[in-house]
């Protein structure tokens, strides 16, 4: 798996992401749960517990890959519609760094920054 595109040029940015689209497609196919469903119907409880935990652990994983092609196909959306490299929240061009860095970036630097603060301010202990 590529971190970044080859460069912040539009085709290299499309080509990156078309192929990502792919690998998650494949990854997220190949993350079948079938026959891993009867947890709770072992002999024994230890091994009903671990079943249990590795499911979680799995459709966890899954679904952090099921995000990220979600994210990928909204930036080839964009791609297609126009408003590729443009940030949701404040309408300013992104960085082409940090579309380099992370094509499916919808959020400039700036927004994402104070977007993960609001986030995180429910987090943090106050004194």
């Amino acid at each position: 798996m590529k971190i970044k595109a080859n460069s912040a040029r539009p085709q290299d940015l499309r080509a990156y992401l078309v192929e990502e689209r792919q690998r998650l497609t494949v990854e997220i196919q190949s993350k079948d749960i079938r026959g891993r469903e009867q947890a709770g119907y072992g002999n024994h409880i230890a091994d009903d517990a671990t079943e249990v935990f590795e499911q979680t652990k799995f459709l966890a994983l899954r679904r952090g890959l099921e995000v990220r092609l979600s994210q990928v196909e909204d930036a080839l959306r964009k791609m297609k519609d126009g408003g590729y490299g443009l940030c949701e929240i404040c309408g300013e061009a992104i960085d082409p760094a940090r579309l380099k860095a992370l094509p499916s970036a919808s959020l400039c630097y700036a927004c994402q920054v104070r977007s993960e603060e609001r986030k995180g301010s429910g987090w943090r202990k106050t004194r």
